[in-house]
């Protein structure tokens, strides 16, 4: 990555009071170094229940979350994966387990969990430059001080042309640009995003993978990816959790060995791909010539690909 590249996530220090304002929650955490743990969550479960059923999503779900890190989800489809991060997000009550931060427990929507939706979630009626203003508009941020955030954010997200411009002026992916950027302005501790590429056509959702890494290199974020692509996982990724069918739980917490940026076409990164692939077919229910649903047997992943101790 060249220095001169043009992202640029920190600004001049503004004074503020001695509490920590709801847009810089990362602040909260400051004396967590990068690298230790900053979000445990111990023993997670989903259960759905109806009038004379219950379905459970996910069960004895465990996962530490370190500073400074981009951790991606992925699993089959359906398995729980966006449930997992409604509970993180304070949005759905786990039926048990817990969720902290920095010790902490997260029983309710906060702050310092910034959220990216799949569905961008923009105000159409606002420009760009004050969807972004938003968050900091709510949390008392003065004008100078947001507006010169919220144009450091939209430049590093490759907008600076079209701070001005309407939602519906906009393609997919510029949407997409916009959402990422008014949570990162934020400097919450944590940022969510559920499948936030996912609608996107496959030229621009590697735009914007590439910008993602861009950023994340030239910050210290910590993130909780939710993803269907492995290959997005694995370009993005310090550590990669890997699910198993429903009820979901953990499966394979691999270490990404590589350094940013990736090369997609590398053998290793080929073969570490096409070997997650596997596994998660195996876990998917297909359907076989005579019509009946049946289950491809099932792999598992060699040792190459155990966590690192």
């Amino acid at each position: 990555m060249k220095a001169n590249d043009g992202i640029k996530t920190e600004g001049p220090k503004y004074r503020s009071s001695d509490r920590v304002r709801a847009d810089r929650t990362d602040l909260l955490y400051k004396d967590i170094p990068e690298g230790g743990t900053l979000m445990s969550i111990k023993d997670l479960r989903v259960v759905y229940q109806t009038d004379d059923s219950e379905m459970v999503a996910v069960d004895n779900f465990s996962l530490d979350v370190k500073k400074g890190e981009l951790v991606s989800i992925i699993g089959p489809s359906g398995c729980g994966k966006t449930t997992i991060l409604r509970c993180i997000a304070g949005l759905l009550q786990p039926t048990s387990g817990t969720i902290s931060m920095g010790g902490k427990p997260c029983t309710a929507p906060g702050s310092d969990r910034g959220m990216v939706f799949q569905d961008f979630a923009l105000f159409p009626w606002r420009s760009v430059k004050q969807n972004v203003e938003f968050g900091m508009e709510v949390a008392g941020v003065p004008k100078e001080e947001r507006e010169e955030r919220a144009m450091r954010y939209i430049q590093a997200v490759g907008l600076g042309d079209f701070a001005d411009s309407r939602i519906h002026e906009l393609s997919g992916g510029m949407k997409q640009r916009v959402g990422i950027a008014r949570a990162l302005v934020m400097h919450p501790a944590v940022t969510l995003m559920d499948e936030p590429f996912g609608a996107l056509d496959a030229q621009t959702r590697n735009i914007m993978q590439e910008q993602l890494t861009r950023i994340i290199m030239h910050s210290e974020r910590t993130v909780i990816f939710i993803t269907h692509s492995v290959d997005e996982a694995l370009y993005l990724s310090d550590r990669v959790v890997i699910l198993t069918k429903r009820p979901s739980t953990v499966y394979k917490v691999i270490d990404v060995p590589w350094n940013r940026p990736r090369d997609r076409a590398c053998p290793e990164f080929t073969k570490l791909r096409r070997d997650i692939l596997d596994f998660l077919e195996s876990q998917n229910v297909m359907s076989n010539d005579s019509g009946t649903m049946t289950k491809k047997p099932e792999k598992h992943l060699g040792d190459m690909f155990r966590s690192k101790e």
